[in-house]
């Protein structure tokens, strides 16, 4: 299983998704790697991804993949970020 958080750099708001995904994962006693990484490699960083945790700004920018793409309104809200792993993961 892989995660991958995407933001405009790769550090910011995705290295928070990053931590916050890691803490979901713990929460919910699954696992999966997780990658930050900037837009423009989000091709190539999440070809293996199972999902795509992202702000609706990049969406588009993100294109076509098998991953599910999920919108986190607030990078900092940990119950909507450990709802929408377990939505994505929780069932596998």
């Amino acid at each position: 299983m892989k995660i991958v958080t995407i933001c405009g750099a790769g550090i910011g708001s995705s290295g928070i998704l990053k931590v916050n995904a890691e803490k979901a994962l713990g929460t919910l006693g699954l696992s999966a790697s997780v990658v930050a990484a900037d837009v423009v490699s989000v091709r190539a960083v999440a070809e293996d991804a199972n999902v795509i945790l992202t702000s609706q700004e990049f969406v588009e920018a993100i294109g076509d993949t098998y991953a599910e793409v999920i919108v986190i309104r607030n990078h900092f809200d940990q119950g909507e970020i450990t709802a929408a792993v377990d939505r994505a993961l929780g069932e596998h």
